[in-house]
């Protein structure tokens, strides 16, 4: 005879509590809190992103129609106006911190083979409520805040995540990122700098991006074009060095490898790659789009199209939140053999996330019926 925890709660179990316990610690979150501690607004709010609940009135009837199960959580029933207010005034920087651990074990943990790893950096633009206050307002008076990625496409999930300003060029917050040596690193036009390329190349990293139109090679040289089938998008291969004057921050030599893309789109692609064919770079390239189905993921899947708050640090709180949440989910389906793809999983966890049954058997018929008092059986 054993107890069968529900779904959310084998989910929660990949949350490291010690260590957000330390934050909570840390920034005083629950400093004079009597009605609703920082635990239970944090698994309210995972409640209501990987349930789907549209609303702080939606997560406030759902947590009560499973009251008798919140016990073993460690959550409790939560009033929408208090979870409003913990929103406002919990500081999100406490959540963004957790994501930041959480994602460092994650990549450790789901990462299946040993090699350099590879990094794509892009960023995206969430549509905020017109009556969210100035702090997103950006160009044509569109309020919006812009979520900054370091994605790894070995793992599927994020290593780091910045939120800033819907005008903050995308290059300001990757030059405060922590550079890892020997990572390959891929990201668009939106990380144009001379001088940040200079960066990676000094840490042994490789870089793949584009080149603007108006920007020229100094002293090319050509360099062989393969022949077959796989080559045929290759147009040109050639090595040179960087146009002064910020050319002298990157002193060594670069290739641009000029590639045409199914649309019959001409990409002029540069890397300080000098060894890898032409094809394996555009390949490389590429795979920069496995990011923007990740920002379509979490906009679609995990509910940042409607936030539940109007203030700056409600909005980060929620989008660190999806963000977690997201890591859980990747979690929680690497632990199981059974739902090979990710998205079917998570919809067989929004449908069974408080029923009573092992997160590994979410295709197999529910345990029987139980009379109160009474503990289920263990499944054979």
């Amino acid at each position: 005879m054993r107890h069968h925890n529900t779904v959310f709660h084998d989910l929660t179990k990949h949350i490291p509590w010690n260590q957000f316990d330390r934050l909570v610690a840390v920034h005083g979150s629950d400093h004079r809190v009597r009605r609703l501690s920082c635990k239970s607004q944090f698994l309210a709010l995972l409640y209501g992103q990987i349930s789907g609940a549209q609303s702080l009135r939606e997560i406030e009837a759902g947590l009560a129609s499973h009251k008798a199960r919140l016990y073993h959580l460690g959550a409790q029933e939560v009033a929408r106006s208090t979870l409003s207010d913990a929103n406002s005034t919990r500081p999100s920087a406490l959540f963004e911190e957790l994501f930041a651990h959480m994602a460092r074990r994650a990549g450790r943990s789901l990462r299946r083979h040993l090699r350099d790893g590879m990094r794509i950096l892009d960023a995206t633009r969430i549509e905020l409520s017109p009556l969210c206050g100035g702090w997103a307002k950006g160009a044509k008076s569109v309020r919006s805040i812009k979520v900054h990625v370091v994605y790894d496409p070995d793992v599927q999930a994020p290593v780091t995540a910045l939120t800033s300003g819907p005008l903050v060029n995308d290059i300001t917050p990757a030059k405060s990122l922590e550079i890892e040596s020997g990572a390959t690193y891929v990201f668009d036009l939106g990380y144009y700098s001379f001088d940040w390329w200079a960066r990676l190349h000094a840490q042994d990293c490789r870089f793949v991006t584009r080149l603007k139109r108006h920007t020229s090679l100094r002293g090319t040289q050509p360099n062989p074009v393969a022949d077959g089938p796989d080559a045929d998008h290759i147009l040109a291969d050639q090595t040179g060095f960087l146009p002064l004057p910020h050319g002298r921050d990157l002193s060594d030599p670069v290739r641009e490898i000029t590639v045409k893309i199914a649309t019959g789109k001409v990409l002029r692609l540069i890397t300080n790659d000098l060894n890898s064919t032409a094809t394996e770079i555009a390949q490389l390239y590429k795979m920069r789009w496995q990011v923007e189905l990740f920002f379509k993921w979490i906009k679609q899947k995990l509910k940042l199209s409607k936030f539940l708050g109007r203030s700056e640090n409600a909005v980060r709180t929620q989008i660190f939140t999806a963000l977690i949440a997201h890591l859980l989910l990747c979690l929680a389906h690497a632990s199981q053999t059974v739902v090979p793809r990710l998205a079917t999983f998570v919809r067989l966890v929004s449908l069974n996330l408080m029923h009573r049954r092992p997160i590994t058997r979410l295709t197999e018929p529910p345990p029987p019926d139980i009379k109160p008092g009474q503990t289920e059986m263990a499944w054979l």
